[in-house]
C-alpha cells in the first residue's frame, strides 16, 4: 500500500511511499531514456523537498522505467535554447537537485537496471549507495557531441580514481556494471530479475539502523571529505562524541553490555 504524494501529479516522475517510509521516485520518461529534462528536474526537486520534511522518511530509492536509467540532459530540449543564460540556468536547477540528494539526512539509493550516461551517470554518482543490473552500462560521453561532462565529473571524481574518471570523461567510453562495480561507482551488480529482491535486502539492512545515527553520519561524511584531514577529525570527533551522546547510542552500548539486542525508537 503507497501514500499519494504530491508528485504523482506530475507524468514524468512517480513518487511513491510505503509504511516504512522507504520514498521511491520513478523517472517515468521511458520513450525518451528519461532524460532530465527541464520539468524533470523541476519534478525531482520538489520531490526531494516534500521528502526533506518527512519526518518519518528512512530511505530514498532513484529508480526509472523503460530500458534506461536516464541518458542526462534532453539534448533536443537544450539545443532549442541556444543561449548562454538558459544554459546557466539548466545546469544551475541540475546542481540544486544533485545537492538535494545529498543534503537529505536519509540515504538515497540507485537502483540502475539500464544505461546511465552523462547526467543520468552523475546521478547514480551522486546518491549515496548504488545498486545496478549486470545489463546496465555507466558512461559520461558528452565528449562525444563537443560537451565536456563538467558537472558530471564533480561526483564521479568523488567516487573512483581520478585517472579512471578522466579516460571515461575524456574518452566517451562507456564501462559495465561489473566495471562499475570495481572502481566504486556502485554498490552492487545481480542479473536484473534479481535487482530488486537485492535492493530489498539493502533496505532492510538500512532500515534496521536508528536514523538519528545515520542521520548524522551521512552529514559528516560529506563534510569531512572536503575539508583538510586534521580538520576532518575534528568534525568526525565533535559528530561521534554528539552521537554517543545521543540516546539511540546510550541504548545500543547498554544492549551490547547486557547482550541484547537495542531496541530503537520508532
Amino acid at each position: 500500500m503507497t501514500q499519494e504524494t504530491p508528485s504523482e501529479l506530475s507524468p514524468v516522475l512517480l513518487h511513491t511511499r510505503d509504511a516504512r517510509g522507504v520514498h521511491t521516485l520513478t523517472l517515468n520518461r521511458a520513450k525518451a531514456f528519461n532524460a532530465l529534462s527541464g520539468e524533470m528536474l523541476l519534478a525531482m526537486q520538489a520531490a526531494l523537498d516534500f521528502i526533506a520534511l518527512d519526518a518519518t522518511a528512512r530511505v530514498v530509492v532513484i529508480a526509472a522505467e523503460g530500458k534506461a536509467f536516464c541518458a542526462g540532459h534532453n539534448l533536443k530540449e537544450m539545443r532549442a535554447n541556444p543561449e548562454l543564460v538558459y544554459y546557466q540556468k539548466l545546469f544551475a536547477q541540475c546542481t540544486r537537485m544533485m545537492l538535494a540528494i545529498q543534503n537529505l539526512p536519509v540515504p538515497v539509493i540507485a537502483r540502475v537496471q539500464g544505461l546511465a550516461t552523462a547526467a543520468g551517470c552523475q546521478l547514480v554518482a551522486q546518491c549515496d549507495l548504488a545498486v545496478a543490473a549486470s545489463q546496465a552500462s555507466f558512461g559520461v560521453n558528452g565528449i562525444d557531441v563537443g560537451l565536456f561532462c563538467a558537472t558530471p565529473s564533480v561526483p564521479l571524481v568523488r567516487n573512483i580514481p581520478a585517472k579512471q574518471a578522466m579516460e571515461m570523461l575524456l574518452t566517451g567510453e562507456f564501462i559495465t556494471a561489473d566495471e562499475a562495480r570495481q572502481r566504486g561507482l556502485v554498490n552492487r551488480v545481480v542479473p536484473l530479475e534479481a535487482l530488486d529482491d537485492e535492493l530489498e535486502k539493502l533496505l532492510q539492512s538500512l532500515l534496521l539502523k536508528p536514523k538519528e545515527a545515520v542521520a548524522m553520519g551521512k552529514a559528516l561524511f560529506y563534510k569531512q571529505r572536503e575539508t583538510g584531514i586534521e580538520a576532518a577529525y575534528q568534525l568526525a570527533g565533535q559528530s561521534m562524541a554528539c552521537n554517543m551522546s545521543h540516546p539511540v547510542a546510550q541504548e545500543g552500548a547498554q544492549a551490547f553490555i547486557d547482550r541484547r539486542k537495542p531496541q530503537w525508537p520508532a
